[in-house]
């Protein structure tokens, strides 16, 4: 017989197998090596830094240089430093678009983060028709908001809303103006938010929820911890993160709401119901003021990073509080 012999209670693999199997780990040798190179993760990096740097970074550095000067929109633009922003700090109209940006703020944090959370709660229960209420719950976030702003002046609007309407068929001879008023703009700017970003901050939470070892909720259900005390003793410190960063979202969101305003109030009566971006778009590109309207980015930004910055710093040191 040819071939080597083969001692009994072994068996011969043949050449062809090992030879794939040596060749297969030196592959994956030479690709873990290649991606252990600092230098070959930068190259991986690349793309994504280019697309950082030329559609966040240079336009912010481009708002932050000409905000100091007297931009025009074309030709030489001159420094005229601080002027811009001492103009619009001196308009009274800057002042009323913070004040409604700061109302819309804060009835989103107060309204939007318990009413997300707890319907994230209650969706976490299985129930007859539990996902189509999700689905519901979910769907006015991936709306576009300029057809939210339309779909709610159907509901808002003081001469054909729904709202009114109603109110007016049951005995109210003058019912509030939601839209177009002087005083309720902002709060039905923060109403049409709320219910545009619900599904969204509800989806967050949901996640969370489901993360949550459910050996540690059984525990606290035996001991007695059933309810509201284990939502707010045992699930609410769990998911601290989870407010964390919906909280960050809704606050950065806050500050970008544009389209609602634009399509709901225009802005009106007399800017009255302005936010800041609403505002911004309207000193930039409506009255073609770009000095100052490049300012008013940057303090918009800087307003956000901060508020984002001041909660996140008061949550880490109210938990270092607790830790001792």
């Amino acid at each position: 017989m040819s071939g080597r012999a083969c001692s009994p209670g072994h068996t011969s693999v043949p050449e062809s197998t090992t030879g794939r199997k040596g060749s297969r780990r030196h592959e994956e040798v030479v690709s873990l090596i290649w991606l252990s190179s600092r230098w070959k993760l930068l190259v991986m990096l690349v793309p994504t830094i280019a697309f950082f740097t030329v559609f966040v970074v240079y336009p912010v550095g481009f708002s932050l240089y000409y905000s100091f000067t007297n931009f025009i929109g074309f030709g030489p633009a001159a420094w005229v430093g601080g002027a811009n922003y001492l103009t619009l700090f001196t308009n009274p109209l800057f002042w009323v678009s913070l004040r409604n940006t700061a109302v819309i703020l804060v009835l989103s944090v107060v309204v939007l983060i318990p009413l997300s959370f707890l319907l994230a709660t209650l969706m976490r229960r299985n129930f007859r028709g539990a996902g189509i209420l999700r689905a519901l719950v979910f769907a006015p976030g991936i709306i576009a908001p300029i057809l939210v702003g339309l779909i709610w002046v159907f509901i808002l609007d003081p001469q054909f809303g729904l709202v009114d309407a109603l109110l007016k068929d049951a005995g109210v001879a003058h019912p509030p103006e939601w839209i177009g008023g002087n005083t309720l703009g902002p709060i039905s700017v923060a109403i049409v938010f709320i219910w545009s970003t619900i599904g969204f901050a509800m989806t967050i939470f949901y996640a969370g929820l489901q993360l949550l070892p459910g050996d540690v909720l059984e525990a606290s259900a035996l001991d007695g911890a059933g309810g509201f005390k284990q939502i707010w003793n045992i699930t609410v410190p769990m998911l601290r993160e989870t407010f964390a960063i919906t909280t960050v979202l809704v606050i950065t969101n806050v500050f970008k709401i544009f389209e609602l305003v634009y399509q709901l109030t225009g802005g009106g009566p007399v800017h009255k119901s302005e936010t800041l971006v609403s505002y911004m778009y309207f000193i930039t590109f409506t009255s073609q003021q770009y000095g100052p309207g490049m300012a008013f980015a940057v303090i918009i930004t800087v307003l956000g990073a901060l508020v984002s910055v001041g909660y996140l710093f008061l949550l880490r040191n109210r938990d270092s509080e607790t830790s001792r």
